[in-house]
């Protein structure tokens, strides 16, 4: 099988770390009879300095000619925060429809982890956040702005279809999964209209999965369950705000951004995948970045297009990479990012 991959290597690191990603796709391909067919794009931070925009007006309908996007990272210390976040990011995420961003929350063997007592079998669970909807739509301005008088709004939006295909899209993946659990996280006791949506949309969707357990939580509670008992989750569903919250701290749980991976997903449309680090600009061109997030990265764009045994086939080679030995931690400067994504490559 062949599949048009668009990489965007990104700033800072992401070319760096992409180049491993692109490497353990090899291996598995040749192993299992696959093949990709990439093309770069250099949308990015150094393009905005060099041409004021960070991608072209027409991205959106390019990335719709390809199977999947796989992204390095974004971030440029010579371009005002937000930027590149909000038209490259954002703006592929709304403009092909990446209604689902998908975070595992896994701890691997031999990975450290800061909660006390735990292992493995208690850190195994995936969150399921909105991903076009709630504050992240832009709605809302200022009124008598720079003023003692200024009003300022930000606008959490909510519609039926958004919430009903997220809330579908979860109950189905926990169907997938042996414990078949679900727990709705919400603050719907202070958000009496938004996340009132929510939960209406939960118990409807929820009456056609009777298979499935279902739970909530308020997003307060959430976190500290997370970190006192995180083996009571399974399947985790969200809003875009919250879960763009607990999915960072989950991270931290499963060992840090070194290994935590991240899929922004339109199930019947072109999907996007990456690490859920940053640029990291201090390390840009010092091959010293761990590239297990992206690698990690490339196996869920595997699974995402059909390719089950070639997602595991690199998850278990990260598996047996971690447990090597090689590997001391997931900082930077414990293996040289080219070595590791050779670690990797040959345990495929």
């Amino acid at each position: 099988m062949a599949y048009k991959i668009a990489v965007i290597p990104g700033d800072g690191i992401g070319p760096e770390v992409v180049r491993e990603g692109i490497k353990v796709l090899g291996a598995v391909g040749q192993k299992r009879g696959i093949s990709f067919d990439y093309e770069t794009f250099d949308w990015g931070g150094d393009r905005y300095l060099a041409t004021g925009e960070v991608m072209p007006k027409d991205a959106v309908e390019i990335m719709k000619g390809f199977d999947a996007i796989f992204l390095g990272a974004v971030g440029h210390p010579d371009v005002k925060a937000g930027i590149i976040e909000h038209q490259l990011l954002l703006g592929l995420r709304f403009g092909l429809d990446q209604y689902i961003n998908l975070r595992p929350v896994k701890l691997y063997p031999n990975v450290d982890t800061p909660l006390k007592d735990k292992g493995p079998d208690d850190i195994d669970y995936i969150v399921v956040r909105e991903n076009t909807e709630d504050m992240y739509v832009g709605t809302g301005g200022f009124t008598h702005k720079g003023t003692p008088m200024e009003v300022a709004t930000q606008v959490a939006n909510y519609t039926y279809a958004g919430v009903e295909r997220c809330v579908r899209y979860a109950f189905e993946l926990a169907m997938t999964r042996p414990r078949k659990k679900l727990t709705l996280v919400d603050k719907s006791n202070v958000l009496t209209y938004g996340h009132d949506l929510w939960q209406r949309v939960f118990k409807q969707v929820g009456a056609e999965f009777p298979e499935v357990t279902q739970d909530h939580a308020y997003v307060d509670a959430c976190c500290m369950w997370m970190v006192k008992n995180p083996e009571w989750f399974d399947v985790i569903v969200t809003t875009n705000m919250f879960g763009d919250i607990i999915t960072d701290l989950g991270a931290m749980t499963q060992g840090g951004m070194g290994i935590a991976a991240s899929g922004n997903i339109n199930p019947k449309g072109v999907s996007m995948f990456e690490p859920i680090h940053g640029s990291a600009p201090k390390y840009t061109g010092k091959n010293v970045i761990n590239p297990l997030a992206t690698i990690n990265a490339a196996a869920m764009m595997l699974d995402f297009l059909g390719e089950k045994q070639a997602a595991q086939d690199v998850e278990r080679a990260i598996i047996a990479a971690l447990q090597s030995g090689k590997i001391p931690h997931l900082g930077a400067g414990a293996i040289a990012t080219d070595a590791c994504g050779d670690l990797v490559a040959g345990l495929v």
